[in-house]
Formats: C-alpha cells, structure tokens, sequence
C-alpha cells in the first residue's frame, strides 16, 4: 500500500487507450443506438458483455491462479468487469502492504477503505487471490492503470529488506510469470511496475529494497512452465466449447 493507507479508486488521472475487442467487433454497424444518436465505441465495449447471455461464467470461489486462497474484497473496492475483452491487461503492479498479510486482508475487506489488490502474497509463499483477473481493482490511484493491470500486494514494509523473503519472491515470481503467460505481457520493467512507477501515485512501494533484478529473473524462469499451463487451459476451454456447442445442435 506504500506511503498511504488508501489509493483510492483511481477515477479521473488517465482515460487510456484500449484496442477494439471481439465482442465491439462482432456488432459491427449494429451498435445500440440510444435515443438518436450511436454510442461511441468504448462505451459500446463496456455495455455489449452486459447484454443477456453475454457476460463470462462465474463461480462463487473460483480463482486464477492455481493454489491460491480465496478470500474475497468488499464489492467496494474494485469494479465488475469483463477484461480482457473490454480491458486490455498489459501490466502487474507490485505492491507492499506497510503491514502484515492480515492486514492487507482485512483492509481489502472494509468497504470503506475504498482500495483492493487483486492478490496478496504472505512472507511464507502463501497467496490469496481476492478479486478476480476478469474485475477491475482499485489498486495503482489512476483509472486507466487500474483498468490495465493486475495487482499484487505484498506482506512486509518498504524500508525492512529482511522482510521480502526468497519463499515470498519465489511465490510471487510464479504469479507474475502465470500472469504474463495468460495476457502475452513481457516480462521487462515497462511491463511489470512499482506502484510508486504508476503515474500520479504518492505511494512509494516496493521501496528501494524491492531486488527487481532478481525478482524479474524468478518470473522468466517461472514462464516456461507457466506458458504450458496457459495453452493447455486454453485448449481445454476450446473443447468445452466446442462440446457445448455440439449438444446444442444436438437439442437443435
């Protein structure tokens, strides 16, 4: 969380850019028209996976990365969304907590704290992921890099290195690479930031003790295995697909 104890929701410092996604693409110059005039194209994304029928499959519980522990935000503190198809993810955030593991949680928790990480990585490797990758959270204090990113909290304080454990690193460096296999990002500094390297923030976390060589190079070697997973889950999604849409024909 670095210097402060909120980020805030983040709703006004960049409106970004974002590429057309399948779904503004498949209603081509059928858009909803609302009252005489067309609603522009990011709004057309945002509002199509809102339409009936249209909106991803969800389970109560159900998370990301594998072995992480579900403990879920107040609704408060992120935004219901549908990303990667109305958001792009190109980024992770790297955060430290000013606190403890309990205390990320228990923040994340309170509605009126106003700010949740995606995930929160505790000194021992243990993760919890508390809002999913597909849902906006309000982590980094600025709209479009919340929209864009994935954040990471860790446990610990900018200014106690002893903190930043290897089973931490290792932990959180598996996250990253999963992350970066699932949404192509690369795995360069560009890609993968400090909340403090977020424009507009006042925050300063990780902190100077934060090691990024070593924790960038933990990802890369994370992502060859974390690729594998990434294409065998997409292939397995493909064949279910595939199935429900032999069983409707069938119906048919």
């Amino acid at each position: 969380m670095g210097s402060e104890s909120k980020r805030g929701k983040g709703r006004g410092k960049e409106s970004g850019k974002r590429g057309v996604s399948r779904r503004a693409v498949l209603i081509g110059a059928g858009a909803v028209v609302v009252g005489t005039g067309v609603l522009a194209r990011d709004e057309l994304k945002r509002v199509w996976w809102r339409m009936p029928g249209m909106a991803k499959p969800r389970k109560e519980g159900e998370i990301d990365h594998v072995g992480a522990e579900w403990t879920s935000a107040s609704r408060a503190n992120w935004r219901l969304a549908d990303r990667p198809d109305d958001y792009g993810v190109d980024r992770v955030i790297i955060h430290v907590v000013q606190g403890s593991y309990l205390t990320a949680l228990k923040v994340f928790k309170d509605p009126g704290h106003g700010a949740a990480a995606h995930y929160v990585v505790r000194k021992d490797g243990h993760v919890a992921q508390m809002i999913r990758e597909l849902d906006v959270a309000f982590h980094a204090g600025n709209r479009s890099y919340n929209e864009r990113s994935i954040g990471i909290e860790h446990e610990g304080f900018v200014d106690r290195p002893a903190g930043f454990t290897d089973a931490m690193y290792r932990a959180s460096a598996q996250l990253t690479a999963d992350i970066c296999a699932r949404y192509e990002i690369p795995v360069d500094r560009e890609h993968i930031i400090g909340h403090v390297e977020v424009p507009g923030t006042d925050h300063t976390d990780p902190g100077p003790h934060w090691d990024w060589n070593r924790y960038l190079a933990l990802v890369r070697a994370a992502l060859p295995t974390a690729r594998k997973a990434a294409e065998a889950a997409e292939a397995a999604e493909a064949a279910e697909a595939a199935e429900a849409s032999r069983a409707r024909s069938d119906r048919a």
